[in-house]
């Protein structure tokens, strides 16, 4: 019998957490996981706090923590606050997949070793620039970065801040026409 599928819920924003497509995605062996915040809409939710580790079949599953530290709404509150969202390393295999969320270059982030495939959020004022995207992927350096929820943004300027750093940058057309 196959496993029950897997949602992996980064933060409470409306493009991070819809419920009717967890409704729409989910059957009753389907696993849910969020950070605390998500669980209070989708109420099926495993709650893993940031930092925490938990197993899903052969995958082992650890949040990290995404949040804002120079970008902010214009009242000084961060978009995404510390502790209140969740980035996701995967393990599988022997590799190690990095869901980033909608974050900045963390301490958290910048700490993360043996990573080969890295998903990179560059959308401002969301998250962060390239340049910044590129600075943070340099400091953990993943085999492969992949950036995602960029619209808007110039992701050349994402791979060529990587340019001789010997990540293998992959550009997906996450936005076509």
């Amino acid at each position: 019998m196959a496993p029950g599928g897997l949602i992996l819920i980064t933060d409470i924003h409306g493009d991070h957490m819809d419920g009717a497509d967890v409704a729409a995605l989910s059957n009753a062996q389907t696993t849910v996981i969020a950070p605390a915040a998500v669980q209070k809409t989708i109420t099926q939710a495993k709650v893993l706090a940031n930092g925490g580790t938990t197993a899903w079949h052969e995958w082992k599953i650890t949040a990290v923590p995404m949040y804002n530290i120079v970008h902010n709404q214009p009242s000084g509150q961060p978009f995404h606050d510390k502790g209140r969202g969740n980035g996701y390393v995967l393990t599988y295999g022997g590799k190690n997949f990095y869901f980033a969320g909608d974050t900045e270059g963390t301490p958290e982030m910048r700490a993360l070793k043996n990573i080969d495939v890295a998903f990179i959020p560059m959308n401002l004022p969301y998250t962060m620039t390239p340049a910044e995207a590129a600075d943070a992927v340099r400091a953990f350096h993943p085999r492969v970065a992949i950036p995602y929820h960029y619209k808007g943004q110039d992701i050349a300027r994402f791979k060529a801040g990587l340019q001789g750093s010997g990540v293998e940058v992959r550009l997906l057309d996450w936005y076509p026409q």
